[in-house]
C-alpha cells in the first residue's frame, strides 16, 4: 500500500479546531489532541443546550405570569384556562412581557376574559 502524506489537508484540519477553540485556557487551545476532545465536548453541550434554552425560558415565563395571576387573585392555570375559553391567542412569551412592562394592560386582560 502506498505512503499518504497527508500535509496540507491535516494541517487545515488541525487549524480548524484550533481556530475554534481560541480563549479556552490553557493547553485546551494550543495542543491538538486536548484541544480537539473540549471541541467534540463543547459541541456536544451546544447542541443540548440549544434544545434546554427553549425549556428554562418557557419556565420563566410561566413562572412570571403565575406571580402577575396571583397578584389579581387567579393561579396560572385559571388564567390559561379562562384566556382559552375566551378565545385570546397570545403566547405565553407575550403575556409575560405585558405582565413585566404594562401591568395595567395585563389586569385588564385578566378582567375582561
Amino acid at each position: 500500500m502506498t505512503r499518504v502524506k497527508r500535509g496540507n489537508v491535516a494541517r487545515k484540519r488541525r487549524n480548524k479546531i484550533l481556530q475554534m477553540n481560541k480563549g479556552f485556557r490553557g493547553s485546551n487551545s494550543t495542543l491538538f489532541r486536548t484541544a480537539n476532545q473540549k471541541n467534540m465536548r463543547s459541541l456536544k453541550y451546544a447542541y443540548r443546550d440549544r434544545k434546554r434554552k427553549k425549556r428554562e425560558f418557557r419556565k420563566l415565563w410561566i413562572t412570571r405570569i403565575n406571580a402577575a395571576a396571583r397578584e389579581q387573585g387567579l393561579t396560572y392555570s385559571q388564567l390559561i384556562h379562562q384566556l382559552k375559553l375566551n378565545n385570546v391567542e397570545i403566547n405565553r412569551k407575550v403575556l409575560s412581557q405585558i405582565t413585566l412592562f404594562d401591568q395595567n394592560a395585563f389586569s385588564t386582560l385578566v378582567h375582561s376574559s
